[in-house]
């Protein structure tokens, strides 16, 4: 679960770790989308980047859109992925239904279940933290919608509370969006959810739909959307047009903790890395109290000074110090930021 890393700022560690994609966009074949766009490389190599990261989250949600046409040989690649390193990293994986997906074949293909053509929602508990996942879609349309029947069945779960809350996954975000006609394919009548969601449990919302990264509000709940991992949509295109780019793409980690649930973006790619600390800095800051750490980590360089020649003090004080001015003989002397270290917000 969580983290591998401790945590030394004034917040505990989440107890909950959640890996959040959408909008996988798999094509039969392993096809190209638009006949450019690698979406089953690009899903590749968000997992790659997930399990590199040593990360072990609780669960992995795919909010929506897995396929691009509902075909079945393309969810059985993505379910063959996302399963290859959800049983690595031992997490469940909770698969919601957006747009472009088919609820008969989702059903065969990624739940090992008869084919049906009704609404596919469902309920799991991972750690004593809830997540219910909502189908929005509209068969046939792009826009979505809650069905009565749907609203009722989660009025209904909602009426006990999960011990750490709960988590709604689903594909259309309760939220504006400042793009050019994606509005027309917004979640319907809005405020009905939002009145059955309204003094429950519920932490947060994670959707997708939009492809881009943005988070808003719905009853006061936190609403996260994440990037697309197969095409960005452009928010910086001419305000009455619709751009989408192979670019930008990404998969987001969700935090929750006990007082608020924290939704970070991760970016999509091979980077150049042009600044960082290693894991030797990063354990030497633990042998140090909260005062150490902030003056061997946080003080900058004065005026005759570069960077490369702030190092912390021998005598910075650790945790195990009987005394704040004792000294501590592991306070580190040249591991301390240089210019090409990370900035410390």
């Amino acid at each position: 679960m969580t983290e591998l890393a401790g945590r030394m700022g004034q917040h505990p560690r989440p107890t909950h770790v959640i890996v959040h994609l959408s909008d996988l966009h798999l094509l039969s074949g392993g096809q190209l989308l638009f006949g450019a766009v690698d979406t089953e490389g690009q899903l590749q190599r968000a997992l790659e980047q997930l399990e590199t990261s040593g990360i072990r989250p609780d669960a992995i949600v795919v909010s929506g859109d897995i396929t691009d046409r509902g075909e079945p040989d393309a969810y059985r690649r993505a379910r063959r992925a996302v399963d290859a390193t959800a049983n690595r990293l031992g997490a469940p994986v909770v698969w919601v239904m957006g747009n472009h997906d088919k609820r008969e074949v989702f059903h065969t293909e990624l739940l090992d279940q008869p084919a049906d053509r009704e609404p596919v929602d469902g309920v799991i508990e991972v750690n004593g933290l809830r997540i219910i996942s909502l189908d929005s879609s509209v068969p046939g349309f792009h826009h979505g919608e809650l069905k009565p029947a749907q609203l009722e069945f989660l009025a209904r779960t909602l009426r006990s509370p999960a011990r750490f809350g709960t988590i709604i996954a689903m594909h259309h975000p309760p939220v504006p969006t400042p793009v050019a006609v994606l509005d027309i394919l917004e979640l319907a009548d809005q405020h009905l959810f939002a009145d059955t969601i309204k003094n429950t449990d519920v932490r947060a919302i994670l959707a997708g739909h939009v492809h881009y990264t943005t988070a808003g509000n719905c009853a006061g709940i936190p609403v996260f959307v994440a990037g697309a991992t197969s095409y960005t949509m452009d928010l910086s295109a001419p305000v009455d047009e619709l751009h989408g780019i192979d670019g930008g793409q990404s998969f987001s980690l969700v935090h929750v903790h006990d007082d608020q649930v924290v939704h970070s973006a991760v970016p999509l790619g091979n980077f150049r890395q042009v600044s960082g600390i290693g894991a030797d800095f990063l354990a030497s800051m633990r042998n140090l109290n909260a005062d150490g750490r902030r003056d061997a980590f946080s003080r900058m360089p004065t005026d005759d000074q570069g960077e490369d020649d702030v190092a912390p003090s021998e005598d910075a004080p650790s945790d195990d110090a009987p005394s704040e001015d004792a000294p501590s003989d592991d306070a580190p002397s040249e591991d301390g930021p240089s210019d090409e270290s990370a900035p410390s917000e």
